[in-house]
């Protein structure tokens, strides 16, 4: 199929597309939604804490718990309804990373588990893992040869 579109058109369409966001009412919206991840990743923390567990078994058991919930939205559909509204702030907290490994594992789970999801579960988070291991590689490299 060929598209038959004027460089003009073109043009209106780029324009159209390339409109600015408003950003002096997502940036508090984004603020405000990572915020509430935070203070519900921090509740949870306390509230194990206070079931006695050390503060390693308490971090641990949070940071599972929030990547389980992210994942189960996600996978209900809801999870990108608030990243549509929260922008931003859903993507920086560990909910974000499991939300991008779980919603391409859904859009492609038609195409099997080889071709499908087995090839494109990582093809948002895959640069991000190669990039931090290689950086983290880098920065401890020469931490070691020349900070230590």
């Amino acid at each position: 199929m060929e598209l038959d579109m004027t460089k003009k058109q073109y043009s209106e369409l780029c324009d159209s597309a390339a409109e600015g966001s408003k950003w002096w009412i997502n940036a508090p919206k984004a603020f405000v939604f990572g915020g509430l991840i935070c203070v519900l990743g921090q509740g949870l923390f306390d509230m194990l804490s206070l079931a006695e567990l050390s503060e390693e078994s308490s971090a641990t058991l949070t940071s599972v718990i929030l990547v389980f919930l992210s994942a189960l939205l996600t996978g209900l559909g809801i999870y990108p309804k608030i990243a549509k509204h929260a922008g931003a702030g859903t993507l920086v907290p560990i909910t974000g990373f499991a939300n991008s490994v779980c919603a391409p594992a859904l859009e492609f789970k038609t195409e099997g588990f080889i071709t499908g999801l087995g090839a494109k579960i990582f093809i948002i988070s895959g640069p991000v893992i190669l990039y931090g291991t290689l950086a983290s590689f880098i920065y401890g490299l020469i931490y070691y040869l020349f900070l230590r």
